[in-house]
């Protein structure tokens, strides 16, 4: 049997287990075409407000777990030597697997050329509307390099705490969790207290997902009530460009990594992740689907070692499936309008949409304002682009849900070749979906 065949009979075994998010993905598609925003606008306000609700409430639960787990995985490391070595591991596939999801897209962009005619479709009132949005988010992103590297070092931590800025946060938590492995025994009291915190939050997510069915199903019904599925025939090239990069990646590029570098078994994996899978694309946030996304990895055979310290960095620093939509984004909007893409550009491109994409948050909508980085580093002017800005804007969501899904994919395709690498894995419970644990 090929390898496509047993994910994709991996991935139906897990919906089939999950059958009520399925139902809530299906019954939102459902309800969305039948009452379109523009003609039930209270319906679309009510069901955006239940969507919004649900991540509102897995998110308040993703910084204590980000913190918790980076102290408790680096605490559990310890030694050093261990901990540079899970880091290099870590940095060395994620390279791996942005590089190749920003140069699947510019390929693909560049044989489909979705760009081309594009003018003919984009809306005047909507790119007036967007016009104020695209020229703030643009302003935002104006910084140099040196600018972005002083921002992400926390001058405040307790400031970057209260406005959710992850990286800070993450490089604050590093260096006192690596402090704390260097000072010893006496850390007991500190590293018990951030068990308890993680022990705390795990179960809070627990009761959360008990909200992940209507959750899905009212995020997924407002996306297709604002947008409608119409939409697809007017902008398939630049939608198939982003559906077919994203699916390369998720069945071809992760399957290869796992090949190569573990003997991790594909079908597997997917099947225990499939949970988070479905979250991740009824929310469109890899970081509100991170709690979802350990607990499947830990309760179905990788380590608490590997898992609190890989996924909750990912969740923030690997955002391949950003890499890739962003990549093709800039190139639709240099090729509708008309700018020549010679090879040194393209390259440009590719390398600022791999920095734009990590410094993205995990939450809807974020990647394509960091795509302003990637604008600004190739001397586009935001005048030029409200217009494609607007065509983008429109697609976002949907585009958004596709990309959060590869991105809590590769996160945790990572966490368990390096859980091969170090064996820190228990095939008997991963090769075992009968005896999983139950997550929702």
């Amino acid at each position: 049997m090929g390898i496509h065949m047993q994910i994709l009979i991996a991935i139906l075994l897990g919906i089939k287990r999950n059958w009520h998010i399925f139902f809530g993905l299906i019954a939102g598609i459902i309800v969305g075409i039948l009452f379109p925003s523009s003609s039930y606008p209270t319906i679309n306000k009510v069901l955006n407000f239940l969507g919004q609700g649900f991540i509102n409430i897995i998110q308040m639960v993703v910084i204590p777990l980000v913190i918790s787990a980076i102290v408790i995985g680096v605490s559990n490391i310890g030694d050093n030597k261990q901990l540079a070595k899970f880091g290099k591991k870590m940095i060395f596939y994620y390279l791996i697997i942005t590089t190749a999801a920003v140069a699947i897209g510019a390929i693909l962009a560049l044989i489909f050329k979705p760009g081309l005619g594009a003018q003919d479709f984009i809306s005047s009132d909507v790119a007036a509307q967007m016009q104020g949005y695209v020229a703030g988010a643009i302003a935002e992103q104006k910084a140099n390099m040196s600018g972005m590297i002083l921002d992400m070092i926390p001058s405040n931590p307790f400031s970057s705490l209260a406005s959710g800025n992850m990286i800070p946060i993450i490089i604050f938590v590093l260096t006192f969790a690596i402090a704390l492995a260097k000072v010893g025994e006496i850390n007991r009291p500190v590293v018990s207290f951030f068990e308890s915190v993680f022990a705390a939050t795990m179960k809070v997510t627990d009761w959360i997902m008990y909200l992940a069915a209507p959750g899905v199903f009212a995020l997924t019904a407002s996306s297709v009530a604002s947008f409608g599925m119409e939409m697809f025939g007017e902008v398939w090239k630049y939608f198939l460009v982003i559906v077919l990069g994203l699916a390369i990646q998720f069945f071809i590029v992760y399957p290869l990594l796992m090949k190569i570098f573990s003997k991790v078994p594909v079908g597997k994996l997917y099947t225990a992740i499939t949970e988070a899978i479905m979250v991740a694309f009824g929310t469109a946030s890899s970081s509100a689907t991170l709690p979802l996304t350990i607990t499947c990895c830990e309760k179905r055979g990788i380590s608490n070692k590997i898992c609190s310290f890989v996924l909750p960095l990912g969740a923030t620093l690997n955002m391949d499936g950003t890499a890739l939509v962003q990549t093709v984004a800039v190139i639709f909007l240099t090729q509708a309008y008309g700018i020549d893409l010679s090879l040194g550009l393209i390259i440009q491109i590719a390398v600022l949409a791999m920095i734009a994409s990590s410094t993205s948050a995990g939450i809807p909508g974020a990647g394509l304002i960091t795509i302003a980085l990637v604008l600004n580093g190739i001397g586009l002017a935001p005048d030029q682009l409200v217009v494609g800005f607007s065509f983008l804007f429109a697609l976002e969501r949907l585009a958004d849900m596709l990309r959060s899904t590869v991105n809590v994919a590769s996160d945790a395709v990572v966490a368990a070749i390096i859980a091969d690498n170090e064996n820190e894995i228990n095939y008997d419970l991963l090769n075992n979906p009968d005896g999983y644990k139950e997550i929702v």
